[in-house]
């Protein structure tokens, strides 16, 4: 498949880490920056509506919150707070989707830190910033603002040199707030009051990703150190094991990248964890990077397929739990079918560097309007500042009735046939 790049769908003043959809409201709600660093780029997040026009997904910036000198590096949402990893801390905030009539007293006064501005950006060649004076002023008048404003703090890692927050994660209730440090460490807060309920160490090194199960038994966690872990509450359950029947792969050929619970459509009870592994080592040939396909409920694997030579980055899955999202080191982005790991989807160096997150459009009322035609969508954001949408269009697919009409109709010629070539076959 040839290289192309997917609709630009927008691209900030500063490089995307993370990007998340709010459900209730539809918004994109993208972070990043330069960090500490004085190289005079801003820390913010972005807050963004998506629309669908003519069958072209374009996205307006509503509001920018700057976070000073914190870069968010990750981040999940909770109804209307959003947990972000900035530094050593797992800052909280709460946001309000206010019409420009309700926002208009508060606004006056906003404080430099939030910036309410309306600017449409689309697919090169479109227009995004409509036509005259008069026309851009009526837009700003009429589009949504927000609110943002601090909620709270919590220290996430205390490693004694460049503390990081790795990974956030609300439970599935909004009932536990959970990080990963690179201190190695766990912390579960009780949320919304913040009280610490329990803290351990996971792994001998940084934690890379953090899941836990939508019944809160079970928390899955994934380290530098070669392992990937179930816990109940704060006591290992069980460490998994993902090449048991490949005997071609070593010990520490591989180290687990990514882990993912999701839900199985159309059977209620069933629960499925991804991981993803990749090559411990760069080589020149590279070997392939794997999925492997967990019961999320007695943790054996089922299925495990390669997925490529490109290292794999950061893993996203649709809420149906029917697609999976691949982001790699080299801007490549997949889409994968959850239930037979096969590509269904894929553009190579869509990004011109790592894709830092992904996320699917929920499957919420909001959502369907934008939606259009596609059986998917899914955005990308990488340190190329660029946010990407990423659409696969609905297959074609025949009613039944037409298939038994053709059936039949196929029958009847065979019939019709061997009685002209055989007269005694009827």
């Amino acid at each position: 498949m040839g290289k192309r790049r997917a609709p630009e769908l927008y691209r900030a003043p500063f490089p995307l880490y993370t990007v998340k959809i709010h459900p209730q409201t539809g918004l994109i709600i993208t972070a990043g920056g330069g960090g500490a660093s004085k190289t005079g780029i801003k820390n913010a997040m972005h807050f963004l509506s998506l629309d669908l026009v003519g069958g072209v997904h374009s996205a307006t910036l509503l509001h920018t919150h700057e976070t000073d000198t914190r870069a968010t590096m990750c981040m999940s949402l909770g109804g209307d707070v959003i947990a972000a990893g900035q530094d050593a801390n797992c800052s909280l905030m709460r946001f309000s989707h206010l019409t420009a009539k309700q926002a208009k007293k508060p606004a006056a006064k906003d404080g430099a830190g939030d910036k309410g501005a309306a600017r449409k950006r689309g697919r090169k060649g479109q227009n995004g910033d409509g036509g005259g004076g008069g026309d851009v002023a009526q837009t700003k008048e009429d589009s949504p603002q927000m609110l943002v404003e601090d909620v709270g703090a919590v220290q996430a890692d205390l490693s004694s040199q460049d503390p990081c927050v790795k990974c956030v994660r609300f439970s599935a209730d909004l009932t536990l707030l959970l990080s990963g440090g690179a201190d190695g460490y766990v912390r579960v807060w009780e949320f919304p009051s913040l009280k610490e309920k329990f803290s351990f160490r996971a792994h001998k090194d940084e934690l890379e990703d953090i899941d836990i199960s939508p019944d809160n038994k079970h928390i899955v966690t994934v380290g530098r150190d070669f392992e990937c872990s179930v816990w109940s509450g704060d006591q290992l359950a069980v460490g998994l094991c993902w090449h048991e029947n490949m005997p071609q792969i070593t010990e520490k050929m591989y180290r687990y990248k990514s882990c993912r619970f999701a839900k199985v459509e159309d059977q209620k009870d069933a629960l499925r964890l991804y991981t993803v592994q990749i090559p411990h080592k760069r080589d020149r040939k590279p070997p392939p990077c794997y999925i492997t396909k967990w019961d999320g409920r007695v943790f054996l694997p089922l299925l495990t397929k390669p997925c490529g030579n490109e290292v794999i980055c950061c893993l996203a899955v649709s809420d149906s739990g029917t697609f999976l999202g691949l982001g790699m080191v080299t801007g490549s982005v997949a889409i994968y079918i959850a239930f037979s790991l096969q590509k269904l989807y894929y553009i190579q160096e869509s990004h011109g560097i790592v894709v830092t997150d992904l996320t699917f459009l929920p499957d919420a009322p909001k959502s369907k309007a934008v939606k259009g035609n596609n059986e998917v969508v899914m955005l990308s954001v990488a340190v190329d500042s660029r946010c990407q949408v990423h659409a696969v269009s609905n297959r074609r697919s025949f009613p039944l009735w037409l298939v038994l009409f053709f059936c039949g109709l196929m029958v009847v010629g065979v019939i019709l046939l061997l009685q002209s070539l055989f007269p005694a076959f009827i």
